[in-house]
């Protein structure tokens, strides 16, 4: 989806409104529910926070931490540059630890 975002030049506000109206079945009944225990505990409804609930629910945890030990490992090699970023970006989405970006708080 983030591909696809980056295409349309789709806003952060607006992505959340689009992911929702593409969930389907069993995902679509599931956020109903997500989303109201995330307003009733108080929660920003953002695409931030939907992406960190979803892939609490539909994502192994035993599988996140195969990708997050992948990116601890992650070593450019042979790959080109370019090849080596797209991994690392890949990679650093499954990471548990925060990634400050130039410009956040302590960088």
């Amino acid at each position: 989806m983030e591909k696809i975002f980056m295409v349309m030049h789709c806003p952060e506000e607006r992505k959340l409104v689009y992911v929702v109206y593409m969930l389907v079945g069993e995902a679509s009944f599931w956020w109903k529910g997500a989303q109201a225990m995330m307003e009733a505990r108080g929660e920003v409804v953002s695409w931030k926070n939907f992406k960190k609930v979803f892939l609490e629910k539909y994502f192994l945890d035993s599988a996140m931490y195969a990708k997050e030990a992948e990116f601890l490992r992650l070593q450019q090699g042979n790959m080109s540059i370019q090849e080596y970023v797209v991994k690392f970006e890949h990679l650093a989405r499954y990471y548990s630890q925060a990634i400050l970006k130039p410009g956040d708080a302590g960088s």
